[in-house]
């Protein structure tokens, strides 16, 4: 059974048993600050367990894109770890609990094929419940398993919980066992890899915090009702199905790893068996292209671009791990544009829009890679001249903290340097090495902990909400309200009352004011209450529902409970408003002009101005921005009509309406339209009319990532003051360089190249001059017991190239056949610089350029034997120097 149809049937089957079918959502968990990626399938329905929000469905089913990447560095090494995999779940929201999970879950996994089911034979089913679960253990009985097949588990196996504040509970699981072939008797306790675990039914009674460890946490209470997540690892499933040994044998991942096993020579088995792949270094390699190259088409396909921090780091971490694997299989060619489309076709059958969007997906993936190939040259470079340099020094180790560098620094992988050095018959200080990526790695969690939340921490926000239900936003038709304090906070929690002065955070029953949020700044205003008054600096929206003011109490005193009148900053307001439909006009005309790759990737509408960030490989022509603007401006004169609708999701998509990769929609959106030109889903406030604009000024063009581009925009008034400087400042320098404004381009380059000539000149003049004095004053060298020495000071200002050079020229008019020493000094902003240079004879008798040096400045400087620097003193001790020198080859002669 293909995997697409077992993901077909799941849903089938709970969307038959009541179950609303949700989409996945995207792999960035976008609302969760603990979490880079989804990696489970509740994910996205925890707000629902811990009562945050209502769900509109009692019952509801998914089939969840999830990544994990703990344990990145096992892939491969056994036959079940991998970073992306797909999460089949149900759950219930107070509807069912522990007997209609079971009984679901049985049915599903025993019906035969004929009628929906999976067709898994029931006498190879081994159900596991917690230690004390006399109830779920009865369930189990009751359907027909026998007790010696259901199997008592402690907390590390049957206790369940996010890993962080939120919901947990008990769990049951069950394991299929895939015969005698895959290990030994005795059911999962004793073999769990004959016994593959494939379902999970976690049964959330609690809330938990103070998670220190799977096993040790606190239950802070019962949630507000009895739910239900149970979930089936969908490769897991597809193993047993289609009878394969391992999650790389199925059918959505075994074409990838036997292209990869083609193009590098390499024969690819299954071995059985948990950990057999470690004794197959070629295996092992395998299976990370395979499941690498997979993970790296998903997190694209979902909006992930490669970058430095955050997801772009996880992904370009990921597809530099298999580039890596596929070269250390002997491949040098590229990988990804082999690869790449034989994991679309494996995956398209379940999610049709990696083949809609593949041109996107590949062209950054294709890019990346070819970024890092050069990155391996580079470092290879750098590896080879560290290497040489620790065997001339009589060495046989490199230093851990150079390959650290080499890794930190340069993208450099670890396991290359190990086998470079290897060939070189040279080892790497890995316990070195070690360390400092431990305490990277102990530096990257403490910054992590500090930004993570919890979903506990909330309490004050969640304690509102569940009192008066969600905020009503009313500003899209109005900027004034009459509205109700439903609660104060301060920085302690609720208070009572707020006097002048004292900052506050403030909740009404209804707002007209805007929660910053989809790129858009917060509305700013006033909010008199009873006999005082706040001004609002920040609106923000902490929890889902609930719209928080913060404020400033600046007359009188605020109470809760009191009813108030709001007032948004309507300037303010209509700014912004016209940058946010600025930016979608920009965002619409920038994918006319580079393709519908050219996808948002970032915002920000601010009074007047803006700022659209958005994916695209390479830099964006001039000439196209200059087109851009103007298409937009003719939007803006056609006047035409801006309209915003709620409708379904999938009406939105049927229209054509813009939406952004690594959001999460609901069931219901809301879509803006200006006129038949753009249309995108959005929840931000806007202009009634295009024309209302004005103008929109692009000021430039950058990067601020891999394949990723900032333009920067100014709008309406802003955009005509702008202008009007400029032409202030074109006109000036018209008028200094007697031109027509239209020749002023032309005139400032002609000057500037004007400009660099007569530098280049001065340059070529000083170095004559610094360098025509050299052949008198080798002829003045001093004899020191037969070393002739020389010490001069170069012009003040000289360059340090120009000193450098003075220094050489004087050694070379010396005679050869007698050692010589050349000591030049220069004064240049304060500061004294020493160079030496000595002849093949001197160094003969035992005189070293960096020992003189080093010996002037009191250790400091760099360089050999034969030329050397330093400097850094202060400017008047430029003779001691040059004594110095002097005196020390005088006393070596």
């Amino acid at each position: 059974m293909k995997t697409a149809e077992i993901k077909r049937r799941y849903l089938a089957h709970f969307e038959a048993n009541g179950h609303t079918v949700v989409p996945s959502a995207p792999l960035p968990a976008i609302d969760d600050p603990n979490l880079l990626f989804i990696n489970a399938g509740m994910v996205q329905f925890v707000p629902y367990f811990l009562g945050q929000r209502t769900p509109a469905f009692s019952r509801a089913v998914s089939v969840q894109k999830c990544i994990r990447t703990p344990d990145i560095d096992e892939v491969g090494k056994t036959s079940r770890h991998g970073t992306f995999f797909q999460m089949n779940g149900n759950f219930s929201f107070g509807d069912y609990f522990k007997e209609e999970a079971i009984r679901l879950a049985w049915e599903l996994s025993t019906n035969p094929v004929e009628k929906g089911g999976f067709g898994l034979d029931p006498t190879r089913i081994w159900p596991t419940v917690y230690l004390d679960d006399d109830e779920a253990f009865g369930m189990w009985q009751a359907i027909g398993v026998p007790a010696e097949r259901i199997v008592r588990r402690g907390k590390k196996d049957n206790w369940w919980h996010m890993g962080i504040a939120g919901p947990g509970g008990t769990c049951s699981e069950l394991f299929y066992d895939r015969g005698p072939e895959y290990g030994k008797e005795g059911g999962p306790e004793v073999d769990e890899d004959r016994y593959m675990e494939y379902w999970n039914l976690v049964f959330m009674q609690y809330e938990i915090t103070d998670v220190k460890s799977k096993e040790d946490f606190t239950i802070v209470s019962d949630l507000p009702k009895k739910n239900i997540d149970t979930g089936m690892g969908l490769e897991r499933v597809a193993s047993i199905l289609q009878g394969v040994d391992n999650l790389y044998e199925i059918d959505e991942v075994k074409p990838i790893l036997a292209r990869a096993a083609e193009l590098t020579g390499k024969v690819y088995g299954a071995h059985s068996g948990h950990e057999a792949g470690q004794s197959h270094p070629d295996d092992v390699r395998l299976r990370v292209v395979a499941d690498h190259v997979r993970t790296a088409l998903m997190l694209i396909g979902d909006g992930v671009t490669p970058s430095n921090d955050g997801r772009g780091y996880v992904l370009r971490r990921i597809m530099r791990r298999a580039i890596r694997a596929m070269r250390l299989l002997g491949w040098e060619g590229a990988t990804f544009p082999e690869l790449l489309p034989v994991a679309r076709d494996c995956m398209a059958p379940s999610y049709p829009e990696l083949a809609e969007e593949f041109v996107r997906i590949s062209t950054y993936a294709y890019a990346e890679e070819e970024a890092f190939i050069s990155t391996l040259r580079a470092g290879t470079t750098i590896l080879d001249t560290a290497l040489e340099d620790t065997k001339k020094a009589g060495g046989t180790t490199l230093g851990g903290a150079q390959a650290f560098q080499l890794h930190d620094t340069y993208g450099f992988p670890i396991d290359l340097t190990l086998e470079i050095a290897a060939e070189q018959g040279l080892t790497v200080d890995q316990d070195g090495f070690r360390r400092l990526m431990a305490d990277q790695r102990t530096r990257a969690k403490a910054d992590a902990k500090a930004r993570k939340t919890g979903h506990a921490d909330l309490s004050a926000y969640r304690t509102v909400l569940d009192a008066g239900g969600p905020v009503e936003f009313t500003g899209y038709a109005e900027v004034t309200r009459e509205s109700r304090v439903r609660a104060l906070l301060g920085s302690a929690g609720p208070v009572e009352a707020a006097g002048e002065g004292d900052y506050v955070e403030l909740v009404l029953d209804t707002t007209p004011f805007y929660a910053e949020g989809g790129g858009q700044q917060a509305d700013t205003g006033l909010i008199n209450v009873g006999g005082g008054q706040v001004e609002v600096v920040d609106v923000q929206q902490p929890i889902p529902g609930l719209i928080v003011h913060k404020a400033r109490v600046v007359r009188g005193e605020v109470r809760a409970g009191e009813a108030g009148f709001a007032e948004i900053d309507i300037t303010r307001r209509k700014a912004i408003s016209r940058s946010h439909t600025a930016t979608h006009l920009i965002h619409q005309t920038m994918r006319a002009f580079l393709g519908e790759s050219a996808t948002q990737a970032g915002s920000l509408n601010a009074p007047g101005r803006l700022r659209f960030d958005f994916n695209t490989p390479g830099a964006v022509a001039p000439s196209v921005l200059h087109d851009v603007e103007q298409q937009v401006n003719e939007v803006l004169l056609r006047d035409l009509e801006v309209h915003a609708f709620v409708t379904s999701q999938e009406e939105a998509r049927r229209l054509g309406a813009m939406a952004l990769f690594g959001e999460k929609y609901g069931d219901e959106v809301r879509v803006v339209e200006v006129g038949d030109y753009a249309r995108e889903l959005c929840g931000g406030t806007h202009v009634a009319r295009s024309g209302q604009l004005g103008l929109v000024k692009i000021l430039n063009e950058s990067s601020i990532g891999s394949g990723v581009r900032r333009v920067e925009a100014l709008v309406g008034i802003d955009a005509f003051g702008f202008l009007a400087k400029e032409h202030l400042l074109v006109t000036r320098l018209a008028e200094l360089f007697r031109v027509p404004g239209d020749q002023v381009a032309d005139r400032v380059e002609q000057t500037v190249t004007a400009l660099r000539d007569a530098e280049k000149e001065l340059e070529k003049m000083r170095a004559q001059m610094v360098l025509g004095g050299a052949g008198a004053l080798a002829a003045q060298a001093k004899d020191l017991h037969g070393v002739a020495f020389v010490g001069a000071e170069a012009p003040e200002g000289a360059a340090a190239n120009d000193v450098r050079t003075l220094a050489q020229e004087i050694r070379t008019k010396i005679d050869s056949a007698r050692p010589a020493v050349v000591a030049v000094a220069a004064r240049s902003n304060g500061k004294a610089s020493l160079i030496v240079a000595v002849n093949a004879v001197a160094k003969g008798r035992g005189l070293s350029a960096s020992d003189l040096v080093k010996g002037a400045l009191s250790g400091r400087g760099g360089g050999n034997a034969d030329l050397a620097q330093g400097g850094g003193v202060p400017a008047d001790q430029v003779p001691a120097l040059l004594a110095a020198v002097e005196k020390a080859v005088d006393e070596a002669a």
